[in-house]
């Protein structure tokens, strides 16, 4: 598999092999180690490191030399933790489809394997056709106009070699993940109006035929072996089908939540995504606050484009604390106001720190999972479908995590990557956050205990040096020195 670096003459290893050596060396720090209070350190870095493993270093009882200084604080716990991934869309099979088949297989592993790869452990499907489905023209699970009772509903497309079932149960080959899945629009004959995107909303006629097509695209997707564990009723219902949050708190209460209830789905509901986090705030309590819409609701997702609202986030949780929030979807794409000025899609590691410290405030803000947009693209950012009417644009380049070059096929792991794969591959669901306390600019620590009782911290170091960093933990303290323009997991036994 092929790597790209910042710098041509950089020489960096192969990055399955440092994800496998990482996981391996941390097993047995634990298994073998644990009463010397070592910790284990993974860095990946500007200066070349991809998930490498760094000499354990030891906890001592006494306070060494200062330097940035955060506390942790086991005994202090905020959410539970569901997992961190990217969206499983044609897209990005089209572009896997065209590697070797040795290399296909090598790609899927550095992506989901929890050993030998990220181990990326909550993903995002699309209930049939959205901006990144360019495997064959627009499509729902049912185009015949006026077929309420759903007689002509068939997921066919989903099941074919470029599809999202078959990529999902690809996936699934190198391990295990939970599975989200919201819709940009439904059949274009249950719209008010179909060639002006603004009046595209849904007539409240249909809303029973709708309710019954969530409900097919769970049982046909049942039928062929994948269980969807969170339904979302639309995708920024701002941007794409343009219904209101009153007519979604209707269709959730009266309509949608009732019929999974009868059907015996397990499949649990997500609200809705709003386009950005600020939109969520203003919108979600139409909803929520209505308690016969709340007690379907099992999840908050949202998108992260546009710049800050975590304070919105925070607030959400706070009026919520029942209901996880989840950041669903966020890439660099032009159409969503990134500049043009900026080359997409985007190759240097350094990258990689703008979305670090945007999963850091996601989840410091309460959120429970971090999805990123496209997995992989090709090296034009692409390829994606074409439909006007849909909101899909042609020339709609946008960045992904893993850039498949079509023609050469080297295959290229982005900053965003790195970064995302610190967060998945050690904060495996189950975790919950932990108090960390501390502050300096440039400097930013996140901490967690795992399911088995592990203590991982994630250290963030923005600056263009390198930071003399101290973790203080259950009255023990360990120094490390964070490289510049770098990530750093450390994990240890808790005392």
């Amino acid at each position: 598999m092929a790597q790209s670096h910042p710098n041509p003459t950089e020489q960096v290893s192969h990055p399955l092999p440092l994800i496998c050596r990482a996981a391996a060396v941390i097993a047995a720090l634990w298994c073998a180690a644990a009463c010397a209070q070592e910790a284990a350190i993974v860095v990946s870095s500007r200066a070349g490191d991809r998930m490498a493993t760094k000499p354990a270093i030891r906890f001592e009882a006494q306070a060494q030399e200062a330097g940035v200084v955060f506390q942790i604080d086991p005994a202090t716990t905020y959410q539970r933790i569901e997992g961190f991934g990217a969206s499983i869309l044609e897209a990005g099979l089209i572009c896997i489809n065209t590697l070797p088949a040795q290399q296909q297989e090598e790609v899927l592993r550095s992506l989901f394997d929890p050993v030998r790869g990220a181990g990326f452990s909550a993903m995002k499907t699309t209930i049939a056709c959205t901006d990144f489905m360019p495997a064959g023209p627009w499509y729902t699970y049912n185009d015949t106009p006026g077929d309420v009772a759903m007689k002509d509903f068939s997921i066919q497309r989903d099941l074919a070699p470029n599809g999202s079932a078959t990529f999902i149960k690809r996936a699934r080959q190198h391990g295990s993940f939970v599975l989200q899945a919201p819709m940009d629009y439904p059949p274009d004959w249950m719209l008010t109006t179909v060639d002006d995107r603004k009046k595209q909303d849904v007539q409240e006629k249909y809303f029973d035929a709708l309710a019954l097509y969530y409900v097919r695209y769970l049982q046909e997707y049942q039928k062929a072996g994948i269980f969807i564990d969170y339904l979302c009723l639309f995708n920024e219902p701002g941007c794409y089908t343009r219904i209101p949050y009153t007519k979604i708190r209707d269709l959730i209460k009266n309509h949608v939540g009732p019929l999974l209830a009868k059907e015996g789905l397990k499949t649990k509901l997500m609200l809705s995504e709003a386009e950005n986090r600020s939109r969520a705030f203003k919108e979600y309590p139409t909803v929520l606050d209505d308690p016969e819409a709340r007690k379907f609701v099992a999840a908050m997702p949202y998108h992260g484009y546009g710049a800050g609202g975590f304070d919105k986030v925070a607030a959400l949780h706070e009026r919520y604390p029942d209901i996880p929030l989840w950041m669903t979807e966020v890439c660099y794409a032009y159409q969503a106001g990134t500049p043009k000025t900026m080359t997409l899609p985007r190759t240097d590691f350094e990258d990689g720190d703008h979305w670090g410290n945007m999963i850091f405030s996601d989840i410091e803000a309460g959120a429970s999972a971090w999805i990123y947009w496209n997995m992989i693209l090709d090296e034009t950012g692409g390829p994606w479908a074409v439909s006007p009417v849909h909101g899909n644009p042609e020339n709609n380049i946008q960045h992904p995590l893993v850039i498949i070059n079509r023609q050469n096929h080297e295959v290229i792991y982005t900053g965003a990557f790195q970064y995302l794969a610190h967060f998945s591959k050690f904060v495996r669901p189950g975790s919950v956050r932990i108090a960390a306390k501390g502050s300096y600019t440039g400097v930013r620590c996140i901490a967690f205990q795992t399911p088995d009782g592990q203590l991982v911290a994630q250290l963030i170091n923005s600056r263009d040096e390198a930071a003399a960093t101290r973790l203080d933990a259950q009255g023990r303290s360990v120094q490390l020195r964070l490289p510049a323009g770098s990530i750093t997991t450390v994990a240890w036994k808790r005392k």
